[in-house]
């Protein structure tokens, strides 16, 4: 199921995927509460808090598409015409992101593949969503694409063994990983970290929406792509990462306790390269979607 975060005048709701498009789940959700339990609540109307509540549960929307259909109340809730896709996380709690989890990624940059995973931090402030604009910084030289699957934290974890690791997942998303790519080489050389060059404003499109964890059971084997003005550029599979996903939960959740809402991004095969203004790139990944941002200079 796909679960979307949209934005019109109005202000935030959470749209959710049906056959004939989208409904507002913030106030459908808000009715079905209030029929059936007698309860009047606000709506929710953003997926992190969905997620903090613990809430973000595929067998609840599912309870709640079934009572509209069975109340014939499927059009009464649609998400307006105005309305446009936003980040599904607007700002993530945490981004926690793997370097050279794919071996032919390490060895286009001349890395040793890794023993244990690399992990770094990108800045929530650098979200943006479908259809947003990367803005690149000047004078920092070549700014890279990099495609990656992102799995979205569904509950707290910590030190969590790898069998149980799914169990913690609410779902996937895609995220692209730009970067400013001689700014890291130059941290790189100093021993510094490479925060900075992953997190400028903009530089974290993430979309364009969420597919619950049911939907795409482990072990997981999508095939993903980056085209840059509809050239191919990176094209690879999952299931060649290093360390799958179960293997990163365990690990990170060993030293950093992850959060409801934090973006856990897997780390890009090889095929990085760079965008420049006037670019259109689009990621894609198979059972999610697409995920198309367009570049321009700052």
């Amino acid at each position: 199921m796909k679960v979307a975060q949209f934005e019109d005048s109005q202000g935030y709701c959470i749209g959710l995927s049906t056959n004939g498009g989208w409904i507002n789940y913030s106030d459908a959700e808000a009715a079905y509460t209030a029929i059936t339990q007698n309860v009047v609540v606000e709506p929710t109307t953003t997926i992190l808090r969905l997620l903090e509540d613990g809430r973000f549960d595929p067998a609840e929307f599912k309870a709640v598409l079934k009572f509209l259909k069975r109340h014939k109340l499927e059009t009464h809730y649609p998400i307006s015409k105005e309305a446009i896709l936003k980040a599904p996380i607007l700002r993530p709690p945490k981004i926690v992101a793997l370097g050279l989890n794919y071996a032919l990624h390490a060895k286009e940059g001349n890395a040793a593949v890794p023993v244990e995973p690399i992990i770094f931090m990108k800045a929530g402030s650098s979200v943006i969503g479908p259809d947003e604009t990367i803005l690149l910084p000047g004078g920092l030289g070549r700014m890279d694409h990099e495609v990656e699957l992102a799995v979205v934290i569904g509950r707290r974890a910590t030190a969590v063994k790898k069998k149980d690791a799914m169990n913690f997942v609410a779902g996937f998303t895609i995220l692209n990983d730009v970067t400013a790519r001689e700014l890291q080489a130059k941290d790189l050389e100093q021993k510094h970290p490479w925060f900075r060059s992953k997190s400028f404003d903009t530089f974290t499109p993430i979309g364009p929406w969420i597919v619950t964890v049911d939907e795409i059971p482990a072990p997981i084997r999508l095939g993903l792509e980056c085209r840059v003005n509809g050239a191919v550029r990176q094209k690879a599979n999952t299931s060649s990462m290093v360390f799958d996903v179960p293997t990163q939960i365990e690990f990170i959740s060993k030293h950093i306790t992850l959060e409801p809402g934090d973006i856990l991004s897997t780390g890009t095969p090889n095929g990085i390269g760079p965008i420049e203004d006037g670019d259109q790139v689009l990621c894609r990944i198979e059972k999610i979607g697409e995920l198309k941002n367009p570049v321009r200079d700052r």
